[in-house]
């Protein structure tokens, strides 16, 4: 079924349209190409049938008769509708795509910890696209559909969820350094998410609505090896036996090497507008909230990034006292990740020393040595300019933490605009609220460690050494840790730090 549907989806094409004629002859060539992808087994069992349709070849795929077999050995319930692709050569080598993805499906099992269920529905779908298998990509494709709904629930938790609306845009070319570039967008109308999580065990009750007018999808890749994930593919299908397998072990490592570094970079973002979420302890809304995501690919200088943004917050009243609304931040954009991270020798030896002749395949200080040699490097966790803030105040962060000698060492710059009226909010709320009073002077004693910038803002510039000291702004704030005495002590007298 993995194969099917991965085949399906990235539609493994191999051999280019050039001229040809559609009919049975084509049909019959055609399969043999995609049994590179899915197997033979797929193919004489019906899962994926290509058969001609016009001008177009129709391919067909039905997992039923496989899933009946598994239902069978295994108790569950799977039913998924099938659905077809057309595809039709184009007169320069690519192959025009069309497909009514307007599908429904359920499946039912029971777990571990009980029976769990999901059902889902996708009304209206469209797709269509170009596809180049000199690139092993859709050079251009769009998607739309008028809904969907999906439904799970657990012994814990039921969910449903639920859109209105929405298309999706991918386009290709070929990258200068191997591979494609690629660019991805979706949007879809009226998120809503229900969910209801019940332990019976704890007593625990907490439904949670979700809702938003829009959410949207980002992405884009430089460099993205998709011949090289192909050709990975075909070879598994071709040494499913385990002999074989390890008879071509020589042959999957070149494989694995081609298709390094997997893609030279790949960023993607999700979103939400006007999100409202209604809970049991009250009602949070955002004017926007969303992440996004960075990474390079399999590099000698690779570097990874996660960003949080949240906009216009707004949280229940209840969950804070009174003294502290004025506190709560609205505005978030929070950065961090890893910089300066050697996957490429860690692959590249790993790839080398795998024999799946051994049992295991590497050898046992393996581990031991990757970690070594990937700490070497010297690899950074990154905090990337950060900001939270209100109308009032805005905290800014930014710094990096390293490991020598598998020990932190950190630099970290914080500074702070309106901190005097967080300290003024502080001794209002003071007069009358004994748990704001306890804050006072914790508040002036950071500031005093604090320095004064030309536009007002306070900084703290925090250094924290491998040998456990740790300074502000210069001030030593906590000495080195105390160096362990592993020397005999023969006098038996007891000594106090």
């Amino acid at each position: 079924m993995n194969r099917v549907l991965s085949a399906v989806f990235v539609l493994a094409l191999s051999a280019p349209a050039f001229g040809q004629t559609v009919n049975g002859e084509g049909a019959k060539q055609l399969s043999e190409n995609l049994s590179r992808y899915v197997g033979r087994q797929a193919i004489d069992r019906g899962l994926l049938k290509v058969s001609v349709e016009g001008d177009a070849y129709k391919l067909a795929v039905d997992v039923k008769p496989v899933v009946d077999l598994l239902a069978a050995q295994h108790s569950f319930k799977f039913d998924f509708s099938p659905y077809a692709l057309l595809v039709k050569p184009s007169g320069n080598g690519t192959w025009s795509v069309s497909a009514d993805v307007s599908q429904s499906g359920s499946f039912e099992f029971k777990g571990p910890e009980g029976p769990q269920s999901m059902q889902f529905s996708i009304t209206d779908g469209k797709f269509s696209g170009v596809y180049d298998p000199e690139l092993a990509a859709f050079t251009s494709a769009t998607h739309s559909m008028a809904g969907m709904t999906m439904k799970s629930r657990d012994t814990m938790q039921r969910a449903e969820v639920s859109t209105g609306a929405g298309t999706a845009t991918m386009n290709a070319t070929k990258a200068a350094n191997g591979g494609v570039d690629f660019t991805a967008t979706q949007t879809v109308a009226d998120f809503a998410e229900a969910l209801d999580f019940d332990d019976p065990k704890s007593g625990l009750k907490f439904p949670l609505t979700i809702k938003s007018p829009e959410l949207s999808v980002n992405a884009t890749g430089k460099g993205l090896r998709t011949k090289p994930f192909l050709d990975l593919l075909a070879f598994a299908v071709a040494n499913e036996d385990e002999a074989k397998l390890k008879a071509n072990q020589a042959q999957l490592k070149s494989l694995l090497l081609a298709a390094l570094p997997l893609w030279e970079r790949i960023d993607g973002s999700y979103g939400l507008k006007d999100i409202s979420v209604e809970s049991p302890v009250g009602h949070f809304s955002a004017a926007e909230l969303g992440t996004s995501f960075g990474s390079d690919g399999i590099a000698q200088n690779g570097a990874i990034n996660y960003t949080i943004k949240a906009a216009g917050l707004t949280i229940p009243p209840n969950l804070v006292p009174a003294w502290g609304t004025a506190l709560l931040p609205t505005d978030i954009n929070l950065n961090f990740g890893g910089a300066s991270i050697d996957l490429d020798s860690m692959a590249k030896k790993a790839i080398e020393a795998f024999d799946l002749n051994k049992n295991p395949p590497l050898p046992a200080d393996f581990g031991d040595q990757i970690k070594a040699d990937f700490m070497a490097k010297t690899p950074k966790f990154v905090i990337g300019h950060s900001t939270v803030k209100n109308g009032d105040m805005e905290i800014a962060m930014e710094g990096e933490m390293t490991f020598p000698g598998m020990k932190p060492e950190a630099n970290v710059t914080i500074d702070i605009a309106g901190y005097d009226r967080i300290v003024e909010s502080l001794q209002a709320a003071a007069k009358s609220e004994p748990e704001a009073a306890q804050y006072v002077p914790v508040a002036l004693a950071i500031k005093g460690f604090g320095k004064t910038l030309p536009d007002g803002r306070i900084e703290w510039v925090v250094n924290g050494k491998p040998d456990g000291s740790v300074t502000v702004n210069g001030v030593m704030v906590k000495p080195a840790d105390p160096v362990a005495n592993d020397e005999g002590d023969d006098s038996g007298e007891e000594t106090t730090p």
